[in-house]
């Protein structure tokens, strides 16, 4: 993704949830997605997604059952 694409999402976030701690940074050699940290802990992915003229983003974010106990 493009550096003003991440800062965007990165303030997009960081409003949403009112969380300064979040952050998004880029990914070393993947230009279709991002990924999104609280502190240093890995959060998830966020696709970019173009279809048919339209842009949007997606977040997936993993939930292993041991982070559930």
């Amino acid at each position: 993704m493009k550096p003003e694409e991440i800062r965007k999402l990165d303030a997009y976030f960081k409003r949403t949830f009112q969380n300064p701690s979040l952050s998004v940074k880029a990914r070393p050699r993947k230009e279709d997605s991002c990924e999104l940290y609280i502190g240093d802990e890995f959060l998830g992915i966020i696709f970019r997604d173009e279809d048919e003229g339209e842009l949007s983003y997606n977040f997936s974010m993993a939930i292993l059952d041991v982070d559930l106990d």
